[in-house]
This record gives structure tokens, C-alpha cells and sequence, in this order.
């Protein structure tokens, strides 16, 4: 009977630790010698079991099973694992427990970020919730204004599940705006305001939305369209006193002053389940999508950010990016309306006034995205760099190669990356600061958050064994990463877009067991033998040359390193005549100051020589998302065709490894594969 218990307990540790797969005989040669002694401990618990007195067997028991334990999960290799990371993982564990209470509280309640909201007003009405320039709003006065959004438009005719577009820059009655509408039940579109023309006429209508609220110093881009939204009401907002030049705009700030401030009665329907806003995916490599982001995914993402990293209600967050992305809308602003802390607003990002306005307001939690962290590099250093009071900044798009020299820099004392999208379930944080980690997955308890790595091909299509199943990555290896999905589950489901044949193509079956569902990424991630990931490069990305295949993340790290942090973007080219696509780098300088036999020779000693940039483009300005990530489709379809790109392009040549002008005739020779390469 004893041996029968220790046998299913040995059973149950070895499904919670994944290093257990070795028994199978998956990652381990040696996976037979250690099934043996496996089974010669657990036959000498059985000898020991039957021989020896029951008050002496309870604790031989315990040590055979601790040493079955180190012999099948690998022996010393695991206890150093265990060494490194035991500590990490136990501190995530009891933040995660926190979280999934709180998400157990949020679901078994059928709360809503309105009504939670309401809540947090309720503990500290008075206390500051929002600073933007010079004003000061209180928890009391956002509620009181979102108030008065959702009675107007309820008499306006909008109801639970119509969508209406915003369209505004960053400000207070930006939040207040999209958290009135959600009083109501409707969803708003938060539409990037960068866009114009069609990609605007695009996410208005994809969306379906019912109205639009625009705010005055954007009603140009209006103008533009509104003979395609002729039938849409439009509401223009701010800049008072200025003339709306929108055909049958109405002033929504005159005419709002007489709703009434009192909470409305459609909030007691809202459902934890229901859709809160759409946010659309920074568009890099077409037309943006609309994600939906429910009631349940936006409290995961704020109230889990705010947990993991312990910012609490004392906390004053700095936040410079725009709302109408899921890091600054909901993650970043989730932090007072469902966490109580002081969020700092700002209309646009500014490197020259960010450490100004952490000193300013005495912010002690900042965020950052995309490329921000380098433009603050790249600053001139002044006192206020370091006269901040800042315990953490958090983010995603922190570049390995300069995070250290920055957290130097700007004395951070804690830097924690994450690793996610709006609309995913697979997403990470370091918690603990490892430089160049988006996050972690536990080795030794992997089972207690599903993601993983899987193997894809260079055309970023999923790679499958004999049995149809998707091939995890050992550590070292590149691969997708994924998160398996369970349905109504608010860590682990996937909510998809609004259009549901962008939904499917995100979703792949079969990955770890037959009959499995998991999110795709779409980016490429390497995990060390600590379980710390790293990103390396979006799928599709990636390019082969030379029998080798090339991450355009990395290489780009380090061009724009050795051109002195100036803005790049490494891409694939085809060259006629060759197998797999020759690297090519434009980076930005409009001053024409780059040095190019600076930069050839520290690419020569940086990078291999499959991967080093065999064409360089010369931009004097680039194309950029609204969350600062560098567009390259059209650059990579011009290629280094001279009759199509007027920037200046240079080629690295083999004779003297220096980089040089590429004429209308060099380009023939290449083309015709007279050249070297």
C-alpha cells in the first residue's frame, strides 16, 4: 500500500515538472539508463516498505521519493535550475495566486471595469487620478464627466453592443470619453490618431460604428472623408472656441453641460464577458484589425501588470504613450481606474521633457514602448536625468544591446520587460529585471502558464512531426511562441478580431496534444535553459542567406548601435541569380554625418559574415506605427533597385570590405551576377 502511494505521488510531480519528459525519452539520449534507475529506487522503496519498521519507512519514504525526484528530472543539472530559478519562480507564484483570487473575485461577481472603477471612486474620491499639464482630476470628477458621456449618448439612441468611434489625442476626456460610453454597454473603436484617409475610413467602418466623437485639432483628417461618412453623426470635442469645420458636426463639450452627472442605470447589465473597447493592431503589415478587448481581458491586463509588479494606489505612473493602444489605454491608464494609482498624461511623447515630467509630478513608475528607450539615449545628458524618483519603468521594445548602458545611464533601478499582444493570451513579464529578458516561463512548473515554444519554418509556417503535432523547441532553438487557449477563461482565452477570418488565421490545432487549440504570435522568441525568453525577430521576418538563417531583430540592434543609435531597420532582399535573400539596412540620416567605413568595420566585427548588410539605404525619414515601431514592407518591396529608390544606396564590397556607391551599372552587374557578393 505504501509503495503504491509513493508511486502515484512520483507519478503526479512528474506531469508538474516538465524535465520529466526525459523518461519518454524526448530530450535525452540517456532517457533509458535513467528510466532503470528510476525503476531500481522505486523497487528498493518497496524492499524498504515491507522490511523495515512502519515508524522508519514514513521518512525513508520521503527520501527515496526526493531521490526518484533528482534522478528522473535530470540529477545535479536540475538542482542547479532549481538554484537559479527556484527563487524567481516562487515570487511569480505567489504575485500569479494573487491574481488569479482576484480574477476568481472579478468573474464569480460579473464585474465590470466601469463598476470597478466605481469602487475605487467610492475608497478615495478625492484623490488625484489624473494629472495632464496644469489640471488636476480627481477619481470623482472622471466619474462625474463619464457620467454625464453615457447619459448623453443614451438619449442619443446608443445602446449595449453599438461600437462608436474615438478619435482624439491623449487627455483626460479621452478616458473619460470611451469609460462613458462602456457605462452604456456600447464598445468604442479607439482609433490611432495618425491615420488618414483610407486606413481611417477603414477602422471607422470595419468596426461598424454607429457615431464617431473626433477631437477639433484632428478634424482636418474628418474633412477629408466625411462625404464617406455622410450617414455616420459626428460629435467634435476640445480646443474650445474653435470652428468646427466638420459638415453637421455637433459640439458635444457645449452641448453635454446640461446631462446629468448620476450614474447610469444601463451599468447594473454590464457582464464581466461583454465586450469594453476595440483596439486595433498597429497596422505594420497592412490595414489595422480591430481586437476585442473584453471586460475580463482588460482587467487581466491592468489589475495583472499591477500585480506582478507590485504598483500600488501610493504609486504615480508616468504615461507619455498613446491611449489608444492597448500599453498606454489600458495597461498603462488601467492602473488608476482599476488599480487607484495617479496615472501622468501627456498629449505626445516627448525624449527632451520625459525625465522633466517624472521630476515634475514626483512619478515613481514610468512606461515605456517601442523605440522610446533609445530616443531617450540619445538625449544630450542633463541633471535631470538622474533626479528622478522612478523605482521601476516597465515596457516592451527595450533592445538588449543598450539596455544596461541606459539603466546605467538614467540609475533605473528596475527595468521589467514584457512580452505580449493586444489581443493574445501568450504574454510574459520579467519580473526581475534580467537584462535583455521579455519574460520568463517556469522550467521546473511550466504547466502553471501554457505558453511554449514551437518550430516554424523560414516562411514563419508551423513545422509538424510525423503525428501531425507541432515540435517543441529545446533551449536555444528559435521558435514561435504560443499560448494554448481555453475557452471563458480570462487568463488563457483568445478573444480574436472583429473579423473572424483574422481570428482563425491565429489560431493553430494539434500543438501539444491532439485536439489542442493555441494563439499564434507571430513572433519568434528563444528560451534559455533558466526558462528566461528572448525575442528575436517577428515571423517572416527572418531571412536565409547563405545557408544561414538571419534575424533582422538582431542585426538591427546592432547597425543602429554602431551608427550611433540612429533609427534602422534590417530587411531581406532578393538578388537575381542567388538562393534565399541578401541582407539590407536603411538607416536614418538626415544630416548625412553616418560614417561608412565606421559603420563597415563595426559590422565586420559584429556580426557573421551571412548576416552582415550587403546594401545600405540612406532615409532622411521613416515611417512609423503609433507605437513607435519602424515600418519596412515598402522598403523591402523597393529593394535596392536604383530606378525606384531616390536615396542614396551603397554596397558592401567584397575586395576591400568597405561599403560603396551602388550606380545604375554596379546594379547591372549584380543583377546579371558579374558582381561579387
Amino acid at each position: 500500500m505504501y509503495v503504491d502511494r509513493i508511486l502515484v505521488f512520483v507519478c503526479r510531480v512528474l506531469n508538474i515538472f516538465p524535465l520529466c519528459r526525459i523518461l519518454k525519452g524526448r530530450h535525452c539520449r540517456k532517457s533509458g539508463v535513467v528510466m532503470l534507475r528510476v525503476a531500481f529506487i522505486a523497487g528498493l522503496t518497496a524492499v524498504l516498505a515491507y522490511t523495515l519498521p512502519r515508524h522508519l519507512t514514513t521518512s525513508l519514504h520521503l527520501v527515496v521519493v526526493a531521490l526518484v525526484l533528482y534522478l528522473a528530472t535530470g540529477g545535479a543539472s536540475t538542482v542547479r535550475i532549481a538554484y537559479r530559478t527556484l527563487p524567481r519562480d516562487l515570487r511569480a507564484l505567489v504575485r500569479y495566486l494573487k491574481l488569479l483570487k482576484k480574477i476568481r473575485h472579478a468573474k464569480k461577481n460579473n464585474l465590470s471595469v466601469p463598476g470597478i472603477f466605481q469602487e475605487v471612486v467610492r475608497k478615495h474620491p478625492s484623490k488625484v487620478a489624473f494629472y495632464f499639464e496644469d489640471q488636476k482630476w480627481t477619481f470623482a470628477e472622471v466619474d462625474e464627466y463619464s457620467n454625464k458621456i453615457a447619459n448623453y449618448f443614451s438619449k442619443k439612441g446608443i445602446e449595449n453592443g453599438d461600437s462608436v468611434a474615438v478619435f482624439m489625442e491623449n487627455r483626460v476626456e479621452y478616458v473619460c470619453t470611451w469609460l462613458g460610453l462602456a457605462k452604456l454597454g456600447a464598445v468604442p473603436a479607439l482609433i490611432n490618431s495618425n491615420l488618414r484617409l483610407e486606413p481611417l475610413t477603414h477602422c471607422i467602418k470595419v468596426a461598424s460604428c454607429k457615431m464617431v466623437i473626433f477631437g477639433k485639432e484632428l478634424q482636418e483628417a474628418i474633412v477629408d472623408i466625411q462625404d464617406e461618412l455622410e450617414d455616420i453623426p459626428k460629435f467634435a470635442t476640445g480646443e474650445k472656441g474653435e470652428e468646427i469645420l466638420v459638415k453637421g458636426a455637433i459640439d458635444l463639450d457645449t452641448d453635454i453641460q446640461d446631462a446629468p452627472a448620476t450614474t447610469p442605470s444601463q451599468m447594473e447589465q454590464l457582464n464581466f464577458a461583454d465586450k469594453l473597447v476595440y483596439i486595433y493592431t498597429s497596422g505594420t503589415t497592412g490595414l489595422p484589425k480591430p481586437a476585442i478587448i473584453k471586460h475580463s481581458r482588460a482587467f487581466l491586463i491592468a489589475t495583472g501588470m499591477g500585480t506582478l509588479l507590485d504598483i500600488t494606489p501610493q504609486d504615480v505612473l508616468y504615461d507619455p504613450l498613446p491611449m489608444y493602444h492597448t500599453a498606454g489605454g489600458i495597461m498603462g491608464i488601467g492602473q488608476c481606474l482599476m488599480g487607484g494609482a495617479a496615472v501622468v498624461i501627456r498629449k505626445k511623447f516627448s525624449a527632451s521633457a520625459y525625465w522633466k515630467d517624472c521630476n515634475k509630478y514626483g512619478c515613481t513608475v514610468g512606461q515605456y514602448i517601442g523605440e522610446i528607450c533609445r530616443y531617450l539615449l540619445n538625449t544630450p545628458a542633463k541633471p535631470e536625468d538622474t533626479q528622478h524618483k522612478l523605482r521601476l519603468m516597465f515596457g516592451n521594445g527595450l533592445r538588449p544591446q543598450i539596455w544596461e548602458q541606459f539603466a546605467n545611464r538614467f540609475k533605473i533601478p528596475k527595468i521589467s520587460e514584457f512580452y505580449g499582444s493586444t489581443e493574445g493570451n501568450a504574454n510574459i513579464i520579467n519580473i526581475d529585471g534580467k537584462p535583455g529578458a521579455v519574460g520568463f516561463v517556469s522550467v521546473l512548473f511550466s504547466n502553471v502558464y501554457p505558453c511554449a515554444l514551437i518550430k516554424v519554418d523560414e516562411s514563419g509556417e508551423v513545422v509538424r512531426d510525423a503525428d501531425g503535432m507541432c515540435i517543441r523547441c529545446k533551449p536555444g532553438e528559435p521558435g514561435e511562441f504560443v499560448g494554448l487557449i481555453v475557452k471563458n477563461d480570462p487568463v488563457r482565452d483568445f478573444h480574436g478580431y472583429a473579423d473572424k477570418r483574422a481570428t482563425a488565421k491565429k489560431i493553430a490545432y494539434d500543438v501539444l496534444k491532439k485536439g489542442d487549440c493555441a494563439f499564434l504570435s507571430g513572433d519568434v522568441l528563444v528560451m534559455d535553459e533558466d526558462g528566461y525568453l528572448y525575442f528575436k525577430d517577428r515571423t517572416g521576418d527572418t531571412f536565409r542567406w547563405r545557408g544561414e538563417n538571419v534575424s533582422t531583430s538582431e542585426v538591427e540592434g546592432i547597425v543602429s548601435k554602431i551608427a550611433g543609435n540612429s533609427d534602422a531597420v534590417v530587411y531581406g532582399v532578393e538578388v537575381p541569380g542567388t538562393e534565399g535573400r541578401a541582407g539590407m539596412a536603411a538607416i536614418h540620416d538626415p544630416e548625412g554625418t553616418l560614417d561608412l567605413e565606421e559603420l563597415a568595420e563595426g559590422i565586420q566585427k559584429s556580426l557573421p559574415s551571412y548576416a552582415r548588410p550587403l546594401f545600405i539605404r540612406i532615409v532622411t525619414k521613416f515611417d512609423m506605427t503609433g507605437t513607435y515601431k519602424l515600418k519596412k514592407v515598402n522598403l523591402q518591396k523597393e529593394g535596392f533597385d536604383v530606378s525606384q529608390v531616390k536615396d542614396k544606396l551603397y554596397f558592401l564590397d567584397a575586395k576591400n570590405g568597405k561599403y560603396i556607391d551602388l550606380s545604375a551599372e554596379l546594379y547591372e552587374k549584380i543583377s546579371s551576377g558579374q558582381a561579387r557578393l
